[in-house]
């Protein structure tokens, strides 16, 4: 056996520094990716919004659209070490950006519907910019939020599915903003996870913050519509 004539400490640091050097790079790729994955989310809104492609889908055809998407989920976990996985996400985005036809039409309806779009956008960029902030400089543990904020999903799932068939505005409204708080606190939870060797990859990684970031914005932009929408 050759002995390793380097001290213990300096192994633990050049370790260290290995680690951290992967990190960052995974975080780097994550943030890239994040924002490559807006270019077929934009694209995907404006063919649904110019083509209507939405149009008369209905609630049961909505829900299987959602299905859909869900099924691109699991593709993108399973695939996630190859190419094929960033493909995916990438086809994923875009289908996500269709889905957010009916809220851009309705949105689009008010006289200020651009302005209330681009408020919603410049707001989801100042709590990701926060939120990903604090993630990254603080030394407090998230990663008990797990749970917790899993649960808090299933609840806005149920009450959403809900609401499809009770049609209530205060219900939209309550949904939206614990919607907002808790996919913030998911910001929080997904990026202290690669900060922390948590997540390793950085598809997988770039499709959490992306659903956070997703959710954020539809649900700001439920919010400005009821309240601040101007139909004259």
């Amino acid at each position: 056996m050759i002995p390793n004539s380097q001290p213990r400490s300096t192994i633990d640091l050049t370790k260290a520094g290995r680690v951290d050097v992967t990190r960052n790079k995974v975080l780097r790729n994550t943030y890239w990716l994040l924002a490559l994955s807006m270019i077929p989310t934009v694209l995907g809104a404006y063919i649904g919004v110019s083509f209507n492609l939405m149009a008369g889908l209905g609630t049961f055809g909505f829900i299987g659209f959602m299905l859909v998407a869900f099924g691109f989920i699991f593709a993108i976990q399973k695939f996630k070490d190859s190419a094929v996985g960033l493909g995916l996400l990438l086809a994923f985005t875009f289908v996500m950006g269709l889905m957010l036809t009916p809220l851009l039409q309705h949105t689009l309806g008010y006289s200020n519907g651009g302005t209330l779009i681009m408020t919603a956008f410049g707001g989801t960029a100042c709590v990701f910019a926060v939120m990903a902030s604090i993630a990254t400089t603080t030394k407090r543990d998230f990663s008990g939020m797990g749970s917790w904020l899993m649960a808090g999903v299933i609840v806005l799932i149920l009450a959403a599915v809900a609401n499809i068939f009770l049609q209530m505005s205060a219900l939209t409204i309550v949904i939206s903003l614990l919607a907002i708080g808790i996919f913030s606190a998911f910001i929080l939870f997904d990026v202290q996870r690669i900060v922390n060797g948590g997540e390793t990859n950085y598809i997988s990684a770039t499709l959490s913050i992306y659903l956070d970031v997703y959710n954020i914005f539809t649900s700001l932009l439920q919010l400005l519509g009821i309240a601040g929408g101007d139909r004259d």
